[in-house]
């Protein structure tokens, strides 16, 4: 049979039955059900007209089912006990506590914050469905405008707020810089920014952290220096490895640090007593929750109110 031009077939008749499969007797089966025998004899027989196949095998002393019938038994069972269960589904997905959520998160939001909030988050959340995508901020902003996620951890400069999205700052970090372990700076526990102006660069193209990204060059055009891009790479964990194989140095929020590579050591920056020229600083990072300003999702909101615990 075509799905398309399958039968509607009401609870009822299941309720029913499954009363007969049960019972194995018309009249004990009508009984439980608070109804007369001849009713349910027609109603299980509108069933078999239905679904075009035959049920039980009856004679005057006994009620058998096919090998059909055998089959829809747990089906049936399994049927009605997720359709009693709706309402409550269903006043648990308006209050947050049962739904979807679609979260996307830049790798940097993956380190610390986000596998302790997931985890805690589904514990007391089970029947949430959480869905978690890895994306850059430019994908993430994409994917908001095709309606394909429902939330996403960006990385910005401070203060920097995503058009059209609502904006919750979640974390704030330094920036520090990733040096191969074979550079001569290595060997310094605080390096002084002026240090650091004339070696190549590994850095994230713009289009992933436009904000961030004019931050860096800000810097280095305040000290008068022009970056001298040696290679550019999308994730962080990446341009960590570009490091360690002697590409260049690559600033990077200091959360970072947990990603320990070998061949990469990570140092704090100064820009020492005297600004280098106009207000040369290295500038911070912060991660965001961002999502639609309209957004109706009760399970967004459940885990908004979550992680503010």
């Amino acid at each position: 049979m075509d799905p398309r031009k399958a039968p509607l077939i009401e609870l009822r008749l299941w309720r029913q039955f499954l009363a007969v499969a049960e019972e194995l007797h018309f009249g004990r089966a009508a009984q439980r059900l608070n109804m007369t025998q001849p009713p349910l004899t027609q109603a299980i027989a509108q069933l078999e007209v239905l679904l075009g196949l035959r049920l039980f095998d009856r004679t005057k002393r006994s009620v058998q089912l096919t090998a059909a019938g055998a089959a829809l038994v747990p089906e049936a069972r399994d049927l009605l006990a997720r359709a009693q269960a709706l309402p409550a589904y269903a006043r648990a997905s308006a209050d947050g506590e049962a739904g979807r959520l679609r979260l996307a998160f830049v790798s940097t939001a993956g380190f610390d914050l986000l596998p302790r909030w997931v985890r805690a988050f589904r514990e007391q959340y089970p029947k949430v469905q959480l869905e978690l995508i890895e994306a850059t901020g430019d994908v993430q902003l994409q994917a908001f405008e095709r309606g394909e996620i429902d939330a996403g951890f960006i990385l910005h400069s401070p203060g920097f707020a995503p058009p059209g999205l609502a904006c919750r700052r979640i974390s704030q970090d330094p920036l520090v810089v990733a040096i191969p372990e074979q550079s001569e700076l290595a060997g310094q526990t605080l390096l002084a920014l002026k240090d650091l102006l004339e070696q190549p660069l590994v850095i994230f193209p713009r289009r992933i952290l436009p904000s961030l990204y004019d931050a860096i060059f800000a810097m280095y055009h305040a000290a008068g220096k022009l970056p001298r891009v040696a290679q550019e790479a999308i994730q962080m964990q990446t341009i960590v490895n570009l490091v360690s194989a002697g590409l260049g140095v690559a600033w990077v929020p200091e959360s970072v640090r947990q990603f320990q590579r070998p061949g990469v050591v990570y140092r704090g920056v100064s820009v020492g007593k005297a600004p280098l020229r106009g207000a040369a600083a290295v500038p911070g990072c912060e991660t965001s929750l961002v999502w639609p300003a309209a957004s109706a999702n009760p399970a967004l909101a459940r885990f908004m109110a979550f992680i503010d615990e």
